[in-house]
């Protein structure tokens, strides 16, 4: 295989850092304490972090460090003073979400290395190449991509490509997921996400809310298996991938250990051999999957049944008598072991087995085709399965296993003449080179005479460090005698100054203080007050149907999301004199534009405002082939000012800003930007946008393993385990997941407006009362009513449906 391939390995602590690097990685990705998307990984504080690096860059490995979430006003100072701390520690690159800290960085620090987080949903190659020409240098592709789709956007940006090779799976496009957020104020785009995927969802019909299909009920629709490509990795290399990443940093070490052994053993040309295989779904699994870089969907993607490690199945108990529990092993089974024992019913037992009998006789362990006895479980498990969920034998084995490529090659040469210093030259292949000279000169041997076999040997002891000497070359004198601490030291001095070259991977010039504070307060320059504007009303319309039930004196602004007799709308709009912007949707594949750019051109652009993007490519696309003006929409998750500025810097007309700040955060960005901001004040939220399709599970689903282009579906919902609905729409190969609560704002109107907020936002996804909604929200803005009717109508719309103030006043983690 490709020798330049980046084998990336996931880093939670320092232990799994060197697992991850004696292993094999060609490079770590890892967090710090603050702003990464793995907050309840352990993580590394700033001390830690520079032994990460120093560890790291000794042995040649790369160290990416994760900046990876949205980030609010109040923490831009401290995001700053944080690059600027991983550029002074020698970080090689930064891993970005946010497009402030793309500013920051270009602005600030512009030779610090840029990778695109998976959660900036790259799909499509103009979103990669709209990252290369904001000065990024890598990407990390969204995981729904095929080696197809990857292979095209290789052909069609410069850009480098990154792409999950293994390990848990997002069901929903990364970053655009509001559903931990929603339910329980964790935001998974600020590294809190409280996995509401792993949770059990009943599939139902929303008119009649019983269960589609008695099989779905309770199960894990949302929650995917593992990805594991060990045996495609040839395939995902020729799509054009030049970093293959393991998930994984809120795993222990003992899992880097084994799964990165595996793939660079797979990489270095090693077959994988049935215990390969065997290994990996036992340190964790949750069942595996090919991805959908490989082709998987629906049933073969889904973990339906358990979101959690399953383990391997060792064997089954056969009988239960008083205290004792036969079991017949399938497998070893050893002392130390953790099992899970689950019954027909699903009942299950997890426990570490602290002792085994045969025969009543305690032993160590029990082979295959053994029946053992365990004690102290209670009765009802005949028949049942036993899972082998955690195997102390391998978990042993990881502590102790190493790659030997992950050792870095040096040479010596040294000179050894009587009367003159010893001269030790050390290098690496990279061309660093070191010279050290002995203080004290060599002596003429008054017995014994020192060897050159016993100055190979001094010289070779570098079983401490990280590296191995391929070649010595020593000429000395006959007869010369040399202290053999006098070759330790040397040998010592010489990898010491060696191991300082190489900490210094990219030779950095610090900034000054005053430069940092200076820019600081460049950012925070105020601008308008925007609290007098007009006050706007848009709304949001996805089919015909509901575009016809509107009242067109009551709103100023359109998103038009549908196709539908679409010249014919632009017209009556026109002659009712609205601003006319059209909508596109939040994921876009490449195959997907030249229907955008066909529906575009049959449309006189001169009678519209603009066009909404919610995907990265889509703003590269309309700059690309249109002369119109852009708004970006909630998917491109605007959380702060700066953001904000970068995209008005870059030409973008207006934004919707993200449904997760509150009424302060707000404040804050319109004062600092003349761009102007609305925000959704009504209706439904995406709160999962999704490549699976939840349909494709139950029995009368013939669409499985085919259900990227299955038919329009609506009239369905997910239901939580409290009893909670969420409205599921599948349209082109996308399922969108709403909210089950309305959002309703109407009584904050006037607070939303002073805060700078030039329109606000109906979005109108399903049959509402539409005339009724744009009614009171149109008179409430116009003071035509007072506050106590508004409060009634709320009071009285809550009766039919539940309602939410979203995370207005909340906020989220």
């Amino acid at each position: 295989m490709n020798k330049n391939i980046e084998l990336l390995a996931p880093a939670g602590n320092m232990e799994a850092l060197k697992s991850a690097v004696e292993n094999g990685a060609n490079a770590v990705y890892l967090g710090g304490k603050l702003f990464s998307a793995r907050q309840y990984a352990s993580n590394f504080n700033d001390k830690e972090l520079e032994d990460a690096v120093k560890y790291a860059h000794i042995r040649g490995v790369r160290v990416y460090v994760a900046l990876n979430i949205l980030l609010s006003d109040d923490e831009i100072d401290e995001a700053i003073d944080y690059l600027v701390y991983l550029y002074s520690i020698d970080v090689d690159a930064v891993i970005v979400q946010d497009l402030a800290v793309i500013k920051i960085l270009r602005e600030l620090l512009p030779d610090f290395e840029m990778h695109g987080s998976t959660q900036m949903t790259i799909n499509n190659s103009y979103g990669a190449r709209l990252l290369e020409e904001w000065g990024l240098t890598r990407v990390v592709l969204a995981r729904e991509l095929s080696s197809e789709n990857i292979k095209y956007i290789h052909d069609n940006a410069k850009i480098g490509l990154e792409a999950f090779i293994h390990g848990a799976l997002c069901i929903s496009y990364s970053g655009q997921c509001l559903m931990s957020s929603i339910i329980g104020g964790r935001s998974g785009n600020r590294g809190r996400c409280a996995q509401p995927c792993r949770m059990p969802y009943s599939l139902v019909d929303l008119d009649t809310q019983n269960i589609v299909d008695i099989e779905m009920e309770e199960k894990y629709i949302l929650s995917p298996k593992d990805l594991n490509t060990i045996e495609d990795l040839d395939q995902i290399i020729e799509s054009g991938v030049e970093s293959l990443k393991v998930e994984g940093r809120m795993k222990r070490s003992e899992y880097v250990s084994i799964i990165v052994n595996k793939y660079r053993n797979a990489l270095n040309g090693v077959k994988v051999s049935e215990k390969d295989k065997k290994d990996m779904a036992q340190i964790f699994n949750r069942g595996f999957t090919k991805g959908y870089i490989s082709g998987d969907r629906g049933s073969t993607f889904i973990s339906l049944d358990r979101p959690n490690n399953r383990g391997i199945e060792i064997g089954n108990v056969t009988k239960q008598v008083g205290n004792k529990t036969y079991i017949y092993l399938k497998d070893k089974l050893v002392v130390g072991d953790g099992i899970r024992i689950i019954d027909n019913t699903g009942q299950e037992l997890g426990l570490i087995i602290n002792k085994i009998y045969i025969k009543e006789k305690s032993v160590d362990s029990g082979e295959k085709g053994d029946t053992v006895y365990i004690k102290g479980l209670k009765n009802g498990f005949i028949g049942a399965k036993v899972m082998k969920t955690s195997d102390i034998t391998l978990l042993k084995e990881s502590k102790k296993q190493y790659i030997s490529n992950s050792f870095t090659n040096v040479h010596m040469a040294v000179k050894i003449y009587i009367g003159r210093p010893v001269i030790l030259y050390l290098w690496d292949d990279n061309g660093n080179y070191i010279e050290v000279k002995s203080e004290i000169l060599v002596e003429e041997a008054k017995k014994v005479a020192t060897s050159k076999e016993r100055v190979e040997k001094q010289l070779s002891k570098l079983g401490n460090t990280s590296y191995n000497l391929k070649s010595i070359e020593i000429d000395m004198d006959k007869g010369a005698n040399i202290p053999i601490k006098l070759l330790n030291s040397l040998r010592r001095q010489a990898i010491d100054r060696l191991n300082s070259i190489r900490v210094n991977f990219n030779n950095r010039k610090l900034l000054k203080k005053d430069r940092i504070e200076k820019y600081k307060c460049e950012l925070k320059d105020i601008k308008i007050d925007k609290a007098n504007a007009k006050r706007k009303i848009s709304v949001m319309i996805d089919n015909r149907e509901n575009f016809e039930r509107l009242n067109m004196n009551k709103f100023d602004r359109i998103y038009i999301n549908f196709i539908e007799g679409l010249n014919d709308v632009i017209d009556t709009l026109n002659d009712n004199g609205k601003e006319i912007i059209l909508s596109t949707d939040r994921i876009i594949g490449d195959g997907d534009f030249d229907s955008i750019k066909k529906i575009f051109n049959n449309v006189d652009l001169k009678k519209v405002y603009g066009v909404s993007a919610s995907n990265l490519g889509t703003i590269k696309f309309i700059k690309e082939n249109f002369d119109t003006n852009i708004h970006c929409d909630i998917g491109i998750n605007i959380f702060n000012s700066v953001s904000a500025k970068f995209l008005e810097q870059y030409g973008i007309s207006s934004i919707t800003l993200s449904p997760e700040l509150t009424l302060d955060q707000i404040r804050y960005i319109t004062k600092r930007t003349d761009i102007p901001c609305d925000i959704i004040v009504y209706g439904y939220l995406p709160v999962m946008t999704m490549k699976h399709c939840p349909f494709s599970l139950i029995r009368n689903c013939k669409n499985d393993n085919r259900c990227y282009n299955c038919e329009f579906r609506e009239g369905f919902g997910l239901r939580d385990r409290k009893g909670e609905i969420f409205p599921v729409k599948r349209n082109s190969g996308i399922t969108t997941v709403y909210n089950g609560q309305t959002l309703m704002l109407l009584q904050y109107i006037d607070k939303i407006y002073d805060s700078g907020i030039s329109c606000i936002r109906l979005d109108f996804n399903f049959q509402e009362p539409i005339s009724e909604i744009q009614k009171i929200y149109y008179d409430f803005s116009n003071n035509k009513i007072d506050i106590n009717e508004a409060n009634k109508f709320v009071e009285n719309f809550k009766r039919d449906r539940s309602i939410t103030k979203g995370h207005l006043f909340r906020g989220v983690l």
